[in-house]
């Protein structure tokens, strides 16, 4: 009789049916990501010494052993809860980013599009993910402490911004002499923006979108828009040559 080289029926792993989720699907979020959500809720909500580990860990519905299994201390938390928002920050604007680099040296509408499109996508993102607001927010209140958070995961993407602005000036497709400041202004008013929506009502919130996204175009024509290469008689700016970056963009 011959040998069949098959594995029986009943000895074969169930094939996945129809539709049916893989495991990690059927499970939901892995537990870190869980920690991560409500960690970033909560340190957004009341800062880091306002959250204690036994706060996040009831939230999840976990011990506190469990919690210290995959984050330690809470200083390792923190840093992980800004490494997750700026790693979907980064995802959502690297591509607007990229556009606004190959905009840079053409000027005129390519220029000022690829400008509006990043302002409106970075706008967009805060709006979708307003706790990256309020966890900014908590760490500013105190300015001497957690710059390390700033270098890691705030200027380094809008530095790409400033090189942006930079490369353009010094093409001579626009004048900017402070991109620093131009993209420290934006980012801070993007903010503000979150805060005076959180505190508007149903209505008023469609009025400061409105308002808002208005402001943030007239200020970026003003500045950027085709035309806006030449100085005005009498508004004391320099002749092109002036671009006073004294630190280097790395």
């Amino acid at each position: 009789m011959r040998k069949s080289s098959e594995t029986p029926s009943d000895a074969r792993p169930a094939r996945r049916g129809p539709g049916r989720p893989r495991r990690a699907e059927r499970d939901g979020p892995s537990t870190r990501e869980l920690i991560l959500r409500e960690a970033t809720e909560l340190f957004a909500a009341r800062g880091p010494e306002g959250t204690s580990l036994r706060d996040i860990a009831a939230r999840v519905g976990i011990d506190v052993s469990s919690l210290h299994h995959h984050f330690p201390a809470k200083e390792e938390l923190y840093d992980a809860c800004f490494e997750r928002v700026h790693a979907a920050e980064r995802e959502a604007l690297a591509p607007l980013v990229a556009g606004l680099r190959e905009a840079a040296t053409a000027g005129g509408e390519p220029l000022a599009a690829a400008l509006r499109a990043l302002a409106d996508g970075f706008v967009d993102f805060l709006e979708e993910h307003p706790h990256t607001t309020f966890l900014w927010l908590r760490r500013w209140l105190d300015p001497a402490r957690g710059t390390g958070l700033d270098r890691a995961y705030a200027l380094p993407l809008y530095g790409e911004v400033e090189r942006a602005l930079l490369e353009a000036a010094q093409a001579g497709t626009v004048r900017e002499t402070t991109p620093h400041v131009t993209v420290r202004s934006l980012v801070w008013a993007a903010h503000g923006h979150v805060t005076a929506l959180a505190a508007a009502s149903p209505a008023d919130r469609e009025r400061e979108r409105y308002e808002f996204r208005l402001w943030v175009r007239r200020f970026l024509d003003a500045l950027y828009g085709p035309g806006r290469t030449e100085a005005p008689s009498g508004s004391g700016a320099g002749d092109g040559t002036d671009v006073i970056i004294h630190r280097t963009l790395e």
